[in-house]
């Protein structure tokens, strides 16, 4: 499948209907990340984003120890809906996990001291980027993807499930899968407001 950058950009949307159907072979999944890990950019090349790809029961089993633990939290007479949108993320093909490097972050600190506030800002943003180019990439493909944030929730269960190193902060949870109902609408504000050009 090929798309112009700009028509791949306006495509990617928020999909919470998604299926267990997967469009292309886990091979391409995983060639699609690394390629997105490989070529965005980050600041001082610190290449401090860290990926999980999660397929299968794997799969399945993050978003288990998400509800479980949703369930501690959340009022018994108000948790019907929460497991609905868990199951809906659970009803995906995979799930990408993405954290960010704390040894590498602290690292850059201690070697760039000017900039040693800077670092975690500058980490948040590489996050940001991995997180649209892997978004976007799957969407190419096919896939409806979201971006979910349990992270508190979950961070210590996910490490210890799968063996996470101890250093690897959790940033956030994109479940994908066959799109099985069309994105919601789109409101955009007007550009005026929100871009500014001086010639």
């Amino acid at each position: 499948m090929s798309k112009d950058f700009f028509t791949a950009v306006a495509d990617r949307r928020t999909f919470y209907g998604i299926s267990k159907e997967s469009v292309i072979s886990d091979d391409r999944i995983k060639e699609v990340i690394e390629h997105a890990i490989r070529h965005t950019p980050s600041a001082f090349n610190s290449q401090s984003t860290r990926v999980v790809l999660l397929l299968g029961n794997h799969h399945d089993k993050l978003w288990d120890i998400a509800k479980e633990a949703l369930r501690k939290i959340v009022p018994a007479d108000q948790f019907s809906s929460t497991e609905d949108k868990i199951n809906s993320f659970k009803s995906g093909y995979g799930t990408v996990l993405f954290f960010e490097d704390n040894i590498v972050i602290e690292s850059l600190q201690e070697q760039f001291a000017l900039y040693k506030d800077n670092f975690p800002i500058w980490s948040q943003q590489a996050s940001g980027m991995h997180q649209f180019v892997i978004w976007t990439a799957l969407e190419i493909e096919g896939f409806g993807a979201s971006l979910q944030h349990y992270n508190e929730l979950i961070e210590n269960d996910i490490k210890k499930e799968w063996s996470i190193p101890y250093n690897w902060k959790l940033i956030g949870q994109m479940p994908f899968g066959k799109p099985t109902a069309k994105p919601g609408e789109k409101q955009i504000l007007p550009l005026e407001e929100r871009v500014k050009v001086f010639r």
